[in-house]
Order: structure tokens, then C-alpha cells, then sequence
């Protein structure tokens, strides 16, 4: 049934529509609940895309798939998996290896895989549950995905889900589900571990 509309921006998007069919490119399990819960409520049809090359080490990304895997089966989401080219994350942020142009650039090829996926699948239009993180660029994180879309000519649904951040998270702890404590990259690792010496 359809819902009340609400704002909505992106290709294609001038206002919110309800009953579509979306595909949520999915960071990690924890960050995952919120936004589909949501969507789920909203009356949309979704499908996840988890495609984070950026996430180091492999047994790492692994052990995320494989709570994505965990949560999206007891949640009835049919998720599709990308391939894990780091290869293609390390080409796309060499020279760019600084806080304020890596993530950038991290997020643009994540969202431009996602968009592309998309567009080639019938799906009405892309969003992501990086809008959910209260540490991460929101703006810059949905400027690039208005962008994105509008290259690709697929819809982008914008959502804040960050007001949903904190009690997913807890929800995520008391279900078991792993939650990292760094974003994926080697440099966000290392930056990690950095600080937490400084601090002892």
C-alpha cells in the first residue's frame, strides 16, 4: 500500500514515491537495519548490494559479508554480492591517500557501481545505507550519489537514516551481530590503532 510521500531528490526523483522497486548498496550489517526496516515500512520493494572493495583485511571483509549474509536472510532481503577488486579501490586512491580526498573517492566508485547496478537491473532507483553514519560526510556522501545517478540515469532515493544509527547499533550488539570499530580501509585501521596509542 502506498505511503504519505516525502521529500526525495535524485535523477529522475522530484518527490517521494512510494512502492518502488530499490536497491540499497549495504556498507555492513549494523548499518544495514535501520534503512531497511524503513523501506520496509515505506512500502517499497528492495534488494541489497553489498560492494565495499575498500574493506582490508580480506578475512575482514569476509567476516561483514558474512553478518550481511546473516541479518539480510532472517530479514527477507535477497542481497547481491560484488566482486572484491581491491585492486580497483587502490587504483582508484593512489595519490588520494589523505583523509579528505580517500573517503571521497571511496564513496564515488561504491556509488557509481551501485547506480551502474542499478540501471542495468530494472531497479527504479539506488540509495545507501552510508547515509546512516553519523561519522561520515553526509552532504558529500549524497551530493555524490545525486551525481552519480544522474550520470547514469537511475533514481537516487534519499533518505537521512541517521536518526536510526544509535538503536540499530544496540540492536546489532544484542543479536550478536559483529560491529566493526573502524571503516574498512587499511588507513582507517592504521588511523584506528594511532590513535588509540596516543590516547594510552
Amino acid at each position: 500500500m502506498a505511503g504519505p510521500r516525502h521529500e526525495s531528490i535524485g535523477a529522475g526523483l522530484g518527490g517521494g514515491i512510494y512502492d518502488m522497486n530499490i536497491l540499497l548498496h549495504v556498507c555492513c550489517a549494523p548499518c544495514e537495519i535501520f534503512p531497511v526496516k524503513e523501506l520496509k515500512r515505506e512500502g517499497h520493494k528492495i534488494a541489497g548490494f553489498f560492494y565495499n572493495p575498500n574493506i582490508h583485511p580480506y578475512s575482514e571483509y569476509l567476516r561483514r559479508k558474512a553478518e550481511v549474509e546473516k541479518y539480510s536472510k532472517s530479514s527477507g532481503i535477497n542481497v547481491i554480492y560484488g566482486d572484491y577488486d581491491i585492486e580497483n579501490y587502490f587504483q582508484h586512491i593512489v595519490y588520494n591517500e589523505a583523509l579528505e580526498k580517500r573517503c571521497p573517492v571511496c564513496w564515488w566508485m561504491r556509488m557509481a557501481a551501485s547506480a551502474k547496478f542499478a540501471k542495468e537491473n530494472g531497479f527504479e532507483a539506488f540509495t545507501t545505507t552510508l547515509l546512516g553514519s553519523p561519522f561520515q560526510d553526509h552532504e558529500v556522501i549524497k551530493n555524490i550519489c545525486e551525481e552519480t545517478a544522474k550520470s547514469v540515469g537511475v533514481g537516487f532515493y534519499y533518505k537521512d537514516y541517521r536518526p536510526g544509527f544509535k538503536k540499530a547499533h544496540e540492536e546489532a550488539k544484542s543479536g550478536g551481530i559483529y560491529c566493526q570499530n573502524y571503516c574498512g580501509c587499511v588507513f582507517s585501521e592504521k588511523e584506528r590503532l594511532e590513535s588509540k596509542k596516543r590516547r594510552n
